[in-house]
């Protein structure tokens, strides 16, 4: 699926890998992209659109979707990290309800118009998705229920035309990971290899330097090949 000429909608795009999500959309030609955000957002490219929503409020949701009429790419990038140790379930709930319920919910409100446009659904995860980070114990759960989830809509939406792609980054630059001390790789690139990634269909994209020495062995392991088996039935 190629970028130019098509309807994207970002949530989380005032800041870090969504903002730069928003900017290589619109150097790759986007028509319109509708960024989502909780707070008022402005853009000089009159092709961005502000929407102004929660991926935790449901009504807010629901009111964002009944103001776009059409869409060919949903990027769910919303999300929070924070530092913790499993001890508070208030911090487990928190990363639960934007990092897992909140694409779930973003996802159901705007399917509609995907599957009329048989559309894509980007979900941008983690590599601790695939193994969790202790720092971040709480994060690395929701990234991977997010990442079930997705393994799911793809075989569910399949039938419908419509593309589901897990984004599993490794460390990147930005406000989530300020306090973490390793090589974090760009949003400019990590956006870049994004959308490289959607463009040439893949499944699963591992867009930066971090993650992708894992993509070989992930694309031919025995995890994905029981994905595909499962798939299949």
């Amino acid at each position: 699926m190629d970028i130019a000429g098509k309807t994207v909608l970002i949530t989380g795009a005032n800041r870090g890998i969504g903002r730069a999500l928003t900017e290589e959309a619109l150097k790759r030609g986007a028509k319109r992209v509708y960024a989502g955000t909780r707070q008022p957002f402005t853009h000089s490219d009159g092709r961005v659109t502000p929407v102004a929503f929660d991926v935790t409020d449901a009504e807010q949701i629901q009111a964002a979707a009944a103001t776009i009429e059409s869409l060919d790419i949903l990027v769910n990038n919303a999300g929070v990290a924070l530092f913790d140790d499993l001890s508070d379930r208030a911090v487990v709930e928190r990363h639960l309800a934007v990092n897992f319920f909140g694409p779930y919910a973003v996802t159901q409100a705007f399917l509609p118009l995907l599957v009329q446009s048989r559309g894509a659904v980007v979900n941008v995860l983690s590599v601790v998705a695939l193994a969790p980070f202790t720092a971040i114990a709480s994060y690395s759960i929701s990234k991977a229920a997010a990442f079930s989830l997705t393994q799911s809509l793809r075989t569910l939406l399949a039938r419908n035309g419509v593309s589901v792609h897990a984004v599993l980054p490794g460390p990147v630059d930005t406000d989530m990971t300020r306090g973490l001390e390793t090589p974090k790789s760009s949003t400019e690139s990590v956006a870049k290899g994004i959308f490289d990634g959607v463009e040439q269909g893949e499944p699963e994209i591992f867009p930066d330097p971090s993650s992708a020495w894992l993509a070989e062995s992930w694309r031919t392991g025995a995890a994905k090949a029981l994905e595909q088996k499962y798939a299949a039935h």
